[in-house]
């Protein structure tokens, strides 16, 4: 029962600071959004950075409210299985994060391609304000990605490590 009671709150842990960073997800979105309005309106020269901080922000804003909506009703269904059925859950827990752990290597690729392709436009167009612009928007957007799913990678991590003490 102990163990139960760990593995519990492991997982009410993990899918708390999910839900948290998937408020951030959607705030940093949003804020995305205002700031490529603001841009535009004030006709800066920096207006460029708004596609990719725009682009970006639909899928912040849609992995964010994704996660968010629907983790209580996943945290209840974890643990109402976790209960009945304990090794059945670890089972499936741990197929579920091997997964996950495989697109968290897919994501970090693209974000860092991303990333070094704004680096490389920053400086290769650095003359054109366009360019420019648009590179800086994309390396804003694709830096804040990486760090915010290298954090959620490691969460992942630690929950697979308590997934997987769990006896059935």
């Amino acid at each position: 029962m102990e163990s139960l009671d760990r593995m519990r709150d492991a997982m009410v842990r993990y899918f708390a600071a999910e839900k948290h960073e998937s408020l951030l997800f959607m705030g940093i979105g949003v804020a995305a959004i205002i700031a490529s309005v603001v841009l535009f309106m004030t006709a800066s020269s920096y207006r460029g950075m708004s596609y990719p901080l725009v682009l970006i922000a639909f899928i912040q804003i849609a992995v964010g409210g994704s996660v968010y909506f629907r983790t209580d009703s996943q945290v209840a269904a974890l643990s109402a299985q976790m209960s009945r059925e304990p090794a059945a859950y670890r089972a499936a827990e741990l197929a579920r994060m091997e997964k996950i752990s495989k697109n968290f290597e897919i994501y970090k690729v693209i974000e860092i391609v991303l990333l070094a392709a704004g680096i490389v436009m920053a400086y290769a167009l650095r003359r054109s304000d366009a360019f420019y612009a648009v590179a800086i928007g994309l390396i804003m957007q694709a830096s804040v990605m990486l760090v915010l799913d290298l954090f959620a990678e490691r969460r992942a991590d630690t929950y697979v490590v308590a997934v997987s003490a769990l006896s059935g």
